[in-house]
């Protein structure tokens, strides 16, 4: 591990006190109560993952050190405690991954590379790790099966926790893995976390409360929850995206049905740029293979506040449509400026469009029970920015911009501004007012079609 990261014994502290560490912060009733998903194992595993190394420990140390993992908060805001993840059973991982897949990545001699001969020794029953993407940019490494079996069990904790309304706001920074297929692993992600606790969401009851506010304007109480997946990657969300694509209308029997779940991915679309899918694209509702719950909002370089302040109002006609009783709301970090990318230039911050506003629209207007899980996010140390930020608005105590970053363990890396911010740089918003009037234009149909199936 990096210097300063060896260790952090205070969030051992606060992640072993129990399975359940519940802490009451508020004792008014109508504050929302917090769940933070979190172990010691988890962050340790976590921490090996290639494509984010040591990136857990900056991302829970910080939020440590920065007293939001403790109950010595002031008073008036949510209740919150901490949670102990499970590990995710064969069973709980079948219900999306293939078996096969599962039997694979699930197997510890798999999780360490060897050294000759790598690709032949991998191999279960005819298959290679190249047959279930365990290579290139998803390569083996130590504890692979622990991680799999603690990113999926923790992120089914977290919609457990919301599903049995033990909490309104559940936090898993180390899920969001949004490009795992269902027999391979793709994109940095092996395990298809978002997609399993969608499908447990989707088997709760409507949230009553929510129903009797709207129950005037949309007829007689539905039977089943919906749910609403709100993606803030860099990176389209085509694992998600696919796996709930519904089949077009004229090829139904009832064109009145409306689905359960609806995915709206907000992210950077160009030729060549990952993951290569036509969904990514601008959705074109005369088209025949068109799903009005399946919807992609792609973005220009350099896509900054400005830019999602303005395309947030689609994101609302989407959710005013729909009604969702669940969001689970994917927060990558990667569009933020500085991330190795370098393709949009997003920030935080309390201005309308950064991504701690957007996020805030969800937790605070929006009347759902909310899933946060982390993504992308490739500068570690802004990526812990980012998140702590989130952690702290999700608490109801946002911290302030040009806060100093605590004295802890990996205080070095946070060189050289010290402080909680991420700012924007100078790169052009290459999101004109003529691509995103066009954007609004194909959402206004798309928002027709959407309120023509849901009433």
């Amino acid at each position: 591990m990096s210097e300063g990261l060896s260790n952090s014994p205070s969030l051992v502290q606060s992640s072993r006190s129990s399975n359940v560490a519940s802490c009451a912060v508020s004792s008014k009733q109508s504050e929302p109560s917090v769940a933070y998903i979190v172990s010691q194992e988890l962050v340790e595993i976590a921490s090996f993952l290639p494509s984010n190394k040591n990136r857990s420990l900056l991302v829970h140390s910080l939020i440590n050190s920065l007293g939001l993992l403790t109950a010595s908060m002031d008073s008036g805001i949510a209740a919150f405690r901490l949670v102990r993840p499970r590990l995710a059973s064969v069973q709980e991982l079948c219900v999306y991954h293939d078996t096969d897949y599962v039997d694979f990545v699930l197997n510890s001699k798999h999780s360490v590379e060897s050294l000759p001969g790598f690709e032949t020794s991998l191999s279960h029953q005819g298959h290679g790790a190249s047959d279930f993407g365990i290579e290139d940019d998803c390569p083996p490494f130590r504890g692979m099966d622990k991680y799999v079996q603690l990113v999926a069990g923790a992120t089914l904790t977290a919609a457990e926790l919301l599903r049995t309304g033990s909490a309104d706001i559940a936090i898993f920074w180390d899920g969001g893995r949004h490009h795992a297929q269902k027999s391979r692993a793709a994109g940095f992600c092996y395990v298809a976390d978002c997609i399993l606790a969608i499908l447990a969401l989707k088997k709760s009851a409507p949230i009553q409360t929510f129903y009797q506010t709207i129950a005037s304007k949309s007829g007689p109480s539905r039977k089943k929850a919906r749910v609403m997946y709100l993606d803030l990657d860099l990176h389209f969300s085509d694992a998600v995206s696919e796996c709930f694509y519904n089949v077009p209308a004229p090829q139904i029997h009832n064109r009145n049905v409306v689905a359960q779940v609806l995915t709206l991915s907000m992210h950077h679309a160009a030729p060549g740029f990952y993951p290569a899918t036509p969904r990514a694209a601008l959705p074109d509702p005369s088209s025949s293979g068109f799903d009005p719950f399946t919807l992609a909002v792609p973005l220009k370089q350099g896509a900054s506040a400005k830019t999602f302040a303005r395309v947030w109002n689609i994101v609302e006609s989407v959710k005013e449509v729909f009604t969702p009783d669940y969001v689970v709301l994917q927060c990558g970090a990667d569009g933020l400026a500085g991330d190795p990318h370098g393709v949009w230039n997003w920030s935080t911050g309390r201005e309308r469009g950064t991504i701690d506003w957007c996020v805030g629209e969800v937790i605070k207007r929006w009347g759902v029970k909310v899933l946060l899980l982390g993504g992308g996010g490739y500068n570690s140390p802004n990526a812990a920015r980012t998140w702590a930020c989130l952690t702290s608005l999700a608490r109801g105590k946002s911290l302030s911009s040009d806060m100093a970053i605590p004295e802890h363990s990996a205080f070095p890396l946070y060189a050289p501004s010290f402080t909680l911010d991420v700012p924007a740089g100078n790169m052009r918003d290459e999101n004109s007012d003529g691509y995103l009037r066009s954007v609004e234009e194909v959402y206004e149909v798309v928002i027709r079609k959407l309120r023509e199936r849901c009433t």
